[in-house]
């Protein structure tokens, strides 16, 4: 139960705890250096940014980070968390690493073992209740909303809730649920699912009641110590009340190239589900400064994210290219996405393509294809590609 900041801290009603140290490995090489929060996402973001803003749109400014693999992106992009209006007297964002056991270094084994293992944590705060997020969606949501809803409910657990289509469903943590939204039976990844309302990954549970749970579970040898395979299965064998929460806006889960590729193309239509430009809910980002980006005379753009510092020469055709990409004269960018700092020279052809930052690709390169069929193409970063180079590799 280590892992505690160690001194009282204001009373908080509510504290959320922000899962954020998966690895990501169905994301092949963009994962190779980051965390999968840490990913960038729609030309100047990161993935971590939507729940972090989420949180400072909902007015919930205490947020535990619980990062794990390759810790050191998120700690130095986070900070204070004064980007997303975290870093304020009596709150803030906290990171959170796994803690050291005996001298020997111990990994969260799960989701439920993370926060188990921030117990002094949440307890110098005293809340009520804890939100429990995942650092990898992209999707907009009032968590004051939630949390009145769980009120009303008189909650043990209350699970935001959405439906996915059936072909999906096996991926995800599935409910059956009655007609007042009580849930009677949850399952995790099941083959042959019953249902297609998936949990979300977001969680808000009455805190004393989880507290228990947690204890409980820790001293279960067989135990997985994940919420959707143990606790949450225990606590409906137990009676305990269970609450799907539904929700009906935009959702993404970036678990796959195909998904990431996709979340990003979403933003390029002319009313976007997902909207960068929502006034009423404001995105914000740890990015760095940049110049203005520069868009030649003779530059084709159409349907495209120019990110700040980008100089386009050539075509960009229902692309995201983040800060820092040059796009040399007859040069063509479609349908792709392109990390920050490529140089992109003349007579390259790149389309349906997740390209990583900092490659070089030198003339007549071809890479990806124009039929979609072929799947998209993916890159690594820091790559270059010499001269008429063809790369087609998923």
């Amino acid at each position: 139960m280590e892992g505690g900041i160690g001194w009282f801290m204001r009373k908080k009603e509510c504290v959320a705890l922000l899962l954020a140290g998966g690895q990501g490995s169905r994301l092949g090489v963009l994962t190779k250096r980051l965390p999968k929060p840490a990913l960038p996402f729609g030309g100047k973001y990161r993935i971590i940014d939507f729940t972090l803003s989420n949180c400072q749109n909902s007015e919930v400014d205490v947020v535990g980070v619980l990062t794990q693999y390759k810790p050191l992106a998120l700690n130095s992009y986070i900070g204070t968390g004064s980007a997303w209006g975290l870093d304020r007297r009596g709150g803030g964002a906290f990171i959170l690493p796994p803690f050291v056991r005996n001298g020997g270094g111990q990994w969260y084994r799960g989701t439920a073992d993370a926060v188990y293992q921030n117990l002094n944590f949440v307890n110098s705060f005293l809340p009520e209740y804890v939100l429990i997020l995942s650092g990898d969606h992209i999707y907009k949501m009032d968590y004051s909303l939630l949390l009145d809803y769980h009120r009303q409910q008189k909650a043990d657990v209350t699970i935001a809730a959405i439906k996915v289509p059936w072909t999906e469903a096996s991926r995800f943590g599935i409910m059956n649920v009655t007609e007042d939204s009580r849930i009677g039976e949850f399952e995790e990844k099941p083959r042959q699912p019953r249902s297609n309302l998936a949990s979300m990954g977001i969680y808000v549970f009455t805190w004393r009641t989880l507290e228990k749970y947690l204890l409980r579970d820790s001293q279960e040898a067989a135990s997985s110590h994940d919420f959707g395979k143990d606790l949450l299965p225990r606590m409906l064998a137990e009676n305990r009340r269970l609450y799907a929460y539904p929700f009906t806006g935009y959702w993404k889960d970036i678990g796959t190239v195909d998904s990431f590729w996709q979340a990003n193309m979403d933003l390029l239509k002319d009313n976007p589900e997902f909207d960068l430009y929502d006034e009423e809910w404001p995105l914000y980002s740890g990015h760095s400064l940049h110049p203005p980006h520069y868009i030649a005379p003779a530059a084709k753009v159409a349907a495209s994210i120019i990110s700040e510092g980008c100089n386009v020469f050539g075509t960009v055709e229902n692309s995201v290219l983040f800060p820092g990409v040059t796009v040399a004269k007859s040069a063509c960018v479609k349908n792709s996405i392109v990390m920050p700092r490529t140089d992109i020279g003349s007579e390259v052809d790149i389309q349906h393509a997740v390209i990583g930052a900092n490659c070089v690709f030198k003339q007549g390169c071809r890479i990806g294809q124009a039929d979609m069929t072929a799947g998209i193409t993916l890159t690594g970063s820091h790559m270059f590609f010499p001269r008429a180079t063809v790369f087609n590799q998923q």
